[in-house]
């Protein structure tokens, strides 16, 4: 069944952990992450024939005020895996409550994805999602493949405030507004 993993040898020592006893490695690292709220994006581009490209992520992060750089991490299989380049342009979109429909699209079937009046092209031509509570334009400036993944770097160079709204937060295979969480 594979090498024992270390949840399993955790339980061993004594702990409590026994939700995960017959767990594999991948198995409780993936339990143990539905476990963990984090807040949800959508990234879009425009890939090297000039089409949107876009996906909902939960792996934003800053990474410095000065200058401004943010993380965001993708999957190398992703359609918008191309246009992933150091020097090109990406809108990074907060969403909120009110915009959850808009990342279950940008999570959805990728040849539906800009189908619809939820997008118009912002600076650079980079699609921008309407009704969000925040968005951010930055360049790519570094790409670090990790086995099937990446880390990619950008630099923020302008964004715009909407309306404020909840949060909109991923855990348990589902989003919840931070607002809900709360009561």
């Amino acid at each position: 069944m594979g090498k024992p993993s270390r949840v399993r040898e955790y339980n061993k020592a004594g702990r409590d952990w026994a939700c995960c006893m017959n767990e594999t490695t991948t198995e409780a690292f993936r339990a143990a992450f539905r476990r963990h709220a984090a807040g949800v994006c959508v990234i879009t581009t425009l890939d090297v024939d000039g089409r949107p490209r876009g996906f909902t992520a939960t792996s934003l992060a800053s990474l410095a005020a000065v200058p401004p750089l943010l993380t965001f991490n993708m999957a190398q299989v992703s359609t918008s895996w191309t246009a992933m380049t150091v020097g090109n342009w990406v809108a990074i979109h907060m969403m909120g409550a009110r915009s959850r429909q808009l990342a279950e699209i940008m999570a959805g079937d990728h040849d539906v994805r800009f189908v619809g009046d939820h997008w118009k092209p912002g600076p650079h031509g980079v699609p921008v999602l309407t009704g969000v509570p925040a968005w951010m334009l930055a360049r790519i400036i570094d790409v670090h493949p990790v086995h099937n993944n990446a880390i990619v770097v950008a630099e923020v160079e302008s964004g715009v405030l909407g309306a404020e709204d909840e949060s909109l937060l991923y855990t348990g295979r589902r989003y919840h507004s931070s607002g809900a969480l709360e009561r």
